[in-house]
């Protein structure tokens, strides 16, 4: 009976982590695991007008709302930043998606930004 409080302090603690909703998740080598968005890329500043600085977004409908990923990147200064910073433009983008501040993002893969 002496270990019965640290047994349930243990699963207590496993069941928190297992249930953390910012865990990647792990590809078959255990590094995260790369998704596809399908959506409409533009310019967080001067089309959304949420940043003080041009940014990479990504506007992505689920369901009945639409959400913004915004990229990891060098925000204006990537080379296909000129093509959406005030034009919206339909594409995908791969790479690892998280969250943070219940702010989404994603971190574009080596040549994983496409346009349609």
């Amino acid at each position: 009976m002496k270990y019965a409080p640290s047994l349930v302090l243990a699963l207590a603690l496993a069941a928190v982590v297992g249930l953390d909703g910012t865990a990647q998740e792990k590809d078959k080598k255990g590094g995260d695991k790369a998704v596809t968005l399908k959506g409409t890329i533009t310019c967080s500043k001067c089309d959304l007008g949420e940043t003080t600085a041009c940014g990479n977004v990504i506007q992505v409908k689920e369901g009945d709302k639409t959400v913004v990923y915004y990229f990891n990147d060098m925000g204006g200064k990537e080379p296909y930043h000129a093509k959406i910073c005030k034009t919206p433009t339909k594409g995908s983008v791969t790479g690892v998606v998280s969250e943070k501040d219940k702010k989404k993002t994603i971190t574009p893969a080596k040549d994983g930004v496409k346009f349609d």
